[in-house]
C-alpha cells in the first residue's frame, strides 16, 4: 500500500504520554510543521523538552471549537492525530465531566475535518472500549463492552467519528491502542500500574494487587505504537473503516508483570498485598494484530525486560 508524507500536523495530547512520543516521530520523519495542543492536566513541558522552539505548543481545551479552528487556520494543518483524552481513572471521580469532555474532542476534531480544509484525521481509541474480552484473540469486530464512563466515552467517540467518515466521505481513521508503557508515563496522580510498581519497587515497598493479579493486558512500548500510529497516518487509504488494533497481541497478567519489572530492575520477587478488585477493571485483554501486520508488514514486539529495564530508568532518572 502507498504512502504519503504528512506535511503540517496538529497533536491533541501532544504533550502527553503517547502523544509527546508521537511528536518526537513526526519531527524525525521530516514534517514540514508539528503543532501541539495540550490543556496540560496530565501533559507536561517536560515531554516535549527536545523540541521547545521549534514546535508551537498551544495550551487550549482539544474540545473547544473556535481555538482549534483558530490553530488549523493559522497553520495550514492538513493532518489532526488526536490524542487528547480524561483518562480512566478521572472518569471513577468525575463521570460526567469525563463524558463530556472525550465526546466534544472526538466531536470538535471530526467538525474540523469536515468543515476546516484538513484532509485527513487520526484518532486515537482505547482497548478499554472492548469492556473485559469475550473471546481471545480480541480482533477489531470484538463487540464493545465498555465496563467505565471512560471505556463508554471512548467508544461514542469512535462512533462519532466513523458516522462523519460515513456521512460526509471524509479520510478518518481510528486507531484503537492495548496498554501502553515506556517513558513519560504520568507518575502522579491517576498513574498507571508500572510507574506505581517501579516506584514501590524502589523504595523497597509491597506490590499493591487489585484482586487476585490474574487480570490480563497486551503491553505495548510506547515508541512502537508512536511509529505504528506514524505509518498509520501516512497510509493513502485504509482498506477497511474499522479501529485498527495496534498491540503485540501477547496477553501477560499483572503478577508476572510485576516480577518482569523487579527482574529489570535486578531485584527479588517482591512482596504483594491483595486488595480488593476495582470497580469496572476489565478481566482480560489480548488483541488480534494480524489485521496490523497484513497492513504494516510487521509485528510489534511483546513486553520485555531491556523496554522495563529502560522504563525504570526513566522514572528512577526523575
Amino acid at each position: 500500500m502507498s504512502v504519503t508524507k504528512i506535511n503540517r500536523v496538529l497533536v491533541t495530547g501532544g504533550a502527553g504520554f503517547i502523544g509527546s512520543h508521537v511528536v518526537d516521530e513526526l519531527v524525525i520523519s521530516g514534517a514540514s510543521e508539528v503543532v501541539v495542543v495540550d490543556n496540560f492536566y496530565l501533559g507536561s513541558d517536560k515531554n516535549l523538552a527536545n523540541h521547545m522552539g521549534t514546535v508551537p505548543i498551544y495550551r487550549i481545551d482539544a474540545g473547544d471549537f473556535p481555538s482549534m479552528s483558530e490553530v488549523t487556520r493559522r497553520h495550514s494543518i492538513d493532518t489532526i492525530i488526536n490524542l487528547a483524552v480524561v483518562p480512566l481513572p478521572t472518569s471513577l471521580e468525575f463521570p460526567s465531566w469525563t463524558v463530556s469532555s472525550n465526546v466534544a474532542i472526538a466531536t470538535v476534531a471530526s467538525e474540523l475535518l469536515r468543515t476546516g480544509g484538513i484532509g485527513r484525521l487520526v484518532h486515537l481509541s482505547s482497548s478499554e472500549a472492548f469492556g473485559s474480552a469475550i473471546h481471545v484473540p480480541m480482533a477489531e469486530d470484538h463487540p464493545l463492552v465498555p465496563t467505565t464512563p471512560y471505556a463508554a466515552s471512548k467508544a461514542a467517540g469512535d462512533m462519532i467519528v466513523d458516522s462523519y467518515r460515513r456521512t460526509f466521505d471524509l479520510d478518518a481513521r481510528v486507531v484503537r491502542p492495548f496498554n501502553n508503557y515506556g517513558p513519560r508515563q504520568n507518575a502522579g496522580t491517576y498513574a498507571g500500574i508500572i510507574p506505581i510498581v517501579i516506584d514501590r519497587l524502589s523504595r523497597g515497598l509491597p506490590i499493591e494487587i487489585f484482586g487476585d493479579g490474574k487480570q490480563t493486558r497486551d503491553f505495548t512500548f510506547v515508541r512502537d505504537s508512536a511509529a505504528a500510529i506514524l505509518k498509520i497516518a501516512q497510509l493513502d487509504a485504509l482498506p477497511f473503516s474499522l479501529p485498527l488494533n495496534v498491540a503485540t497481541g501477547q496477553e501477560t497478567t499483572i503478577l508476572s508483570l510485576v516480577k518482569k519489572i523487579a527482574e529489570s530492575m535486578n531485584l527479588a520477587e517482591p512482596e504483594f498485598h491483595f486488595m480488593q478488585e476495582r470497580i469496572g477493571d476489565v478481566r482480560r485483554h489480548c488483541a488480534d494484530t494480524s489485521a496490523f501486520s497484513d497492513l504494516l508488514g510487521y509485528s510489534i514486539e511483546p513486553i520485555s525486560v531491556p523496554k522495563l529495564a529502560e522504563t525504570a530508568e526513566w522514572y528512577l532518572a526523575k
